[in-house]
């Protein structure tokens, strides 16, 4: 009986020294630290890797040293016009010191969340409205620059800001819309007009070419005439000079009797006509002469 207790007595200091030992020995990741409070005092941090705590003196608060990513829900805030808006962001940190990040602030998330949403009503309050809609990037600027100020002394950085949306009121969301409509509308209008000028700057253009094609083929038709006309004018002079000078040449063959010949038959002609009334040259006794003889004249 009593080795049996020994046993179970061995049994339980075995079991409580695995859950000291389980509980002083920590495995920290990369991308984690431990803040150690030895009796209440902070001794640093530790990790990555193997780290021994003294059972129930060591007391270890985990760090997480990447880079986070929060929401913060819409807020409604009110611009420089009072003009009520409804804005939603995200905000991204990261711990660079872990034990700034324990001992300057409570719950970091809680505070930071809060400085977030006060942060950003402060901003929108110095802003107009037209300005918050069109300057997203300098909002996010001013609100990661601001946070950033308020978190440096906790061992945080705020790497950056983003605005996910903005929701103006219903009045100015009616009114943008008749806006974009009507800015549609004119840019339709600019088009339409632009592509009805280019439209008819090309069919002038189209006509201008037409019309020059025109007169130069005019122009070529012409001077093709024009040379045609000469060339057949040279032609005919041409022609012209040849049967000339065939005529001249057979002209020098022709004699004085051939000639009386021709006035016989011209008088031939004459006297098959119905006229009653013959006129005849002068010349025309000479022209016997020659071709009868002077004897027969005398």
């Amino acid at each position: 009986m009593e080795g049996y207790l020994l046993l179970c007595l061995l049994g339980g200091l075995v079991l409580v020294g695995f859950a000291v030992l389980a509980n002083a020995l920590r495995i920290v990741p990369e991308y984690q630290r431990l803040v150690v409070f030895r009796l209440g005092r902070c001794v640093g941090t530790k990790g990555p890797g193997i780290v021994l705590l003294i059972p129930v003196i060591d007391r270890a608060v985990k760090v997480d040293l990447r880079e986070q990513v929060r929401e913060i829900p819409h807020q409604t805030s009110i611009t420089k016009d009072n003009a009520p808006i409804s804005i939603d962001f995200l905000w991204y940190y990261k711990v660079l010191d872990p034990a700034e990040s324990v001992l300057q602030v409570g719950n970091f998330e809680v505070a930071a969340q809060g400085m977030a949403t006060t942060t950003l009503r402060a901003v929108i309050g110095g802003i107009p409205l037209d300005d918050v809609l069109s300057e997203r990037e300098h909002i996010n600027t001013m609100l990661r620059t601001r946070l950033d100020e308020v978190t440096e002394r906790w061992g945080v950085k705020v790497t950056n800001v983003e605005i996910r949306e903005i929701i103006p009121p219903r009045e100015v969301q009616e009114a943008m819309n008749r806006q974009m409509s009507a800015e549609r509308v004119r840019r339709a209008v600019v088009t339409e007009s632009t592509g009805t000028r280019e439209a008819a700057i090309n069919v002038a253009e189209g006509e201008k070419q037409a019309a020059i094609l025109k007169a130069e083929g005019q122009k070529q038709a012409a001077i093709l005439q024009a040379e045609g006309e000469k060339q057949a004018q040279v032609l005919r002079a041409e022609g012209y000079s040849v049967a000339l000078e065939k005529i001249f040449g057979a002209a020098k063959l022709v004699d004085q009797k051939t000639m009386t010949l021709q006035y016989f038959e011209t008088l031939k002609a004459l006297g098959m006509s119905p006229s009653t009334k013959y006129i005849f040259p002068m010349e025309f006794t000479s022209l016997l002469d020659n071709f009868l003889g002077k004897d027969v004249k005398k």
